[in-house]
């Protein structure tokens, strides 16, 4: 990829220490040093970074305020990395945000700890003396800043360690969707090799320190609790570089967040994931030291790697798009372990709901996961099938949900648990389906698949019934509202028929699966005349004159299905070539709002490159543009590029599903896998 390409796009948020969703810190900003970072949801999150050249101080991170910004030259979003580069006439300054999150590796991916990584050069051929600062406070242990927090050091053999934690402890006390964690710990380290200088004191007094002198306070402030925006104190670190003439010189800190439990899964309190393999956080942190110069080297090979992929199979605007959505996709989840050691992968709908596991955010988002690591993907939906097996699951459809983050403790979308009102019946049990058969046909799970055969049958069944032409209800895009007739929803459902049929065949039952295979063609057939409109195909079958995005037929091409003709893919782009807005082409013809995710599934149809680039290359444009300062949000105006809603969501996994397509990239990432059991 061309570096410009890369290192000039503006994105609209930068992630940053982005792990979950409760510890998640990104720029909005043009440039690091232009403002205040922020939680996902717009809560302030204060990170600061200055450093001294000489006795000169500048600002590379946070609102410039004791000392001037450096100029920022550029910044690179790269699947595990974010690299901000500056310069001045003195030297050159690297800052890298370094999350291994490697989806090949679960035990490392859900480690919550970032490497902020900072390399010094010289810039004029002259040998420098530098000092880097570097402060987190206890914004991101509280829901509010108004919340109280109290602050200590450890010891550990590898790490410097401060830490900050909220005065009341109540782990997994509430469920919502513009909330921040309360509970649990968060960790600033620095290598002890590095003999840094560090405090705990109002983060006015540590700048102001350091800009005047290079020096900070050697006592920490012991007069707590005290509310997080009371003097805002933060931990800080202070590291001597000596830079030399035709050198460089570097150093690391690490930002890491404890959070005890993660998840209340069915009543019970399940721990994060790694916590599977270490005793405590002290038994991490040392992995973490021991592993940096790998992890780095490793982190660096697998962003090249899946940066070249996607030029070579979707082109360099296409390769930024996958660049902002990776973390945001995995950090939209928690990976935690069950209570007898099963991974399971929690999905929040960000900005949405706050719903937990929501089906119709997993099908999106699978793309990603079906890619690098399918036991992801099989996390997410072990607890939406656990569930569905228990009595309190009374209906013949798949559930929407199992509660509100992080209470996974029951439905609570539409009706929830009690009727069927506003429930999503076609939309979830083809979602589910669908990807029990994108698994199979992937990866070759069959024990996973045959563990819940009576409920993908019974699934199927409901489909069989009520798939083809659906009654008047919702489907993922709920915001849409109620629809009858809806013929990207009849697709799901005839590709959803024929995933059963798959399942059915795999498990030595030829006449279910030539029942199901024979209904899926014959629904197929019907549909190829029922929603014909002339050019293209109808939004709804009694709707003449109307048209929509059949982002649901993809998996017909991805999965060889072969269940319709190729025309209908290539009558439906060519048709939505020409009804394309400045940025993008709009979700269906009621309005010009238009989803991220669905643009690319649409755009991968037909295979065909100048299809794909016709309706991609806008949404570079549009991430470069848009006016909406927030990470990746799937649902903006086409128009104008303004969020209509949604931010930091997971589906954007499903940007992927254009490498997904390939096959020669499927293969050699499925090759990566190293699953522990």
């Amino acid at each position: 990829m061309s570096d410009s390409l890369l290192s000039n796009v503006r994105y609209p948020s930068v992630p940053l220490i982005v792990h979950d969703p409760y510890f998640s810190i990104w720029s909005a900003h043009d440039h690091l040093n232009d403002g205040w970072e922020s939680h996902w949801t717009g809560s302030g999150v204060g990170l600061c970074g200055l450093l001294r050249v000489d006795g000169s101080c500048c600002t590379f991170a946070g609102e410039p305020g004791v000392a001037p910004a450096i100029p920022q030259t550029g910044v690179e979003v790269l699947p595990t990395r974010t690299v901000y580069r500056f310069e001045n006439e003195l030297v050159k300054l690297a800052v890298t945000f370094l999350t291994p999150a490697l989806p090949h590796r679960p035990d490392i991916l859900s480690r919550p700890v970032t490497y902020i990584i900072f390399e010094v050069e010289s810039a004029d051929g002259r040998p420098h003396r530098a000092q880097v600062y570097f402060d987190m406070g206890g914004e991101s242990c509280v829901d509010q800043p108004g919340d109280s927090v109290v602050w200590s050091r450890y010891r550990h053999g590898d790490f410097e360690l401060m830490s900050f934690a909220s005065a009341v402890q109540n782990p997994l006390n509430r469920s919502g969707d513009n909330l921040r964690i309360d509970w649990g710990r968060s960790y600033l380290g620095v290598p002890k090799k590095f003999n840094a200088c560090t405090a705990m004191r109002p983060n006015r007094e540590l700048r102001g320190a350091f800009a005047a002198s290079g020096t900070i306070p050697e006592d920490d402030l012991l007069d707590m609790p005290r509310a997080v925006r009371q003097g805002w104190v933060s931990a800080a670190v202070a590291i001597e570089l000596e830079v030399a003439a035709q050198g460089a010189a570097s150093a690391w800190i690490v930002a890491g967040y404890d959070d005890v439990w993660a998840i209340e899964y069915l009543h019970r309190k399940l721990a994060a994931y790694w916590k599977s393999f270490f005793r405590d956080f002290g038994g991490l942190l040392t992995a973490v030291y021991a592993e940096y110069e790998t992890l780095k080297s490793e982190c660096e090979a697998y962003d090249a790697e899946l940066t070249a992929d996607a030029v070579k199979v979707g082109g360099e605007r296409y390769a930024v798009l996958l660049g902002g959505a990776f973390r945001q996709a995995i950090a939209a989840h928690k990976l935690v372990a069950d209570l007898d050691g099963t991974l399971l992968f929690f999905s929040k709908e960000n900005f949405s709901n706050g719903c937990i596991a929501t089906v119709d955010v997993t099908y999106p988002s699978a793309p990603l996961f079906l890619l690098t690591q399918p036991a992801l993907l099989k996390g997410m939906l072990i607890p939406i099938l656990e569930y569905a097996g228990t009595s309190r699951w009374k209906f013949p459809f798949a559930p929407h949900d199992i509660g509100t983050y992080p209470l996974a403790n029951g439905q609570v979308y539409g009706g929830g648990e009690e009727t069927e009102e506003d429930q999503m019946p076609v939309e979830e049990c083809g979602n589910m389906l669908i990807l029990a058969g994108a698994l199979l046909k992937f990866s070759g799970d069959k024990a996973f698949i045959d563990r819940y055969l009576s409920t993908w049958k019974k699934w199927a069944y409901y489909l069989l019934d009520k798939g083809y032409d659906p009654e008047n209800q919702l489907c993922t895009d709920d915001f849409a509202g109620h629809l009858a007739h809806n013929t990207n929803l009849s697709l799901k459902a005839i590709l959803a028929l024929e995933c059963y049929a798959l399942i059915a065949r795999e498990n030595g039952e030829a006449a279910e699966a030539g029942k199901f295979h024979s209904a899926a063609q014959d629904a197929a057939n019907r549909w190829c005349v029922d929603a014909l409109d002339g050019d293209h195909y109808r939004l709804a079958f009694d709707q003449p004159g109307t048209w929509s995005q059949k982002y649901n037929l993809i998996w017909d091409r991805l999965l060889g299905f072969g269940l319709f003709p190729e025309e209908v893919a290539k009558r439906e782009l060519a048709f939505y070539r020409t009804k394309q807005e400045r940025y993008g082409l709009p979700l269906d013809n009621r309005r010009t709002y238009t989803k991220l995710d669905w643009i690319v599934w649409s755009a991968t149809l037909t295979g065909d490159d100048a299809d794909f680039r016709a309706l991609v290359d806008p949404l570079y444009d549009w991430l470069n543009e848009t006016p909406s300062r927030v990470p990746m949000n799937d649902w903006y105006e086409a128009t104008d590029g303004r969020q209509v809603c949604f931010q930091a969501r997971s589906v954007v996994g499903g940007l992927f599903i254009k490498l997904l397509a390939d096959p020669g990239v499927r293969a050699k990432y499925l090759a990566k896998l190293k699953i522990r059991s």
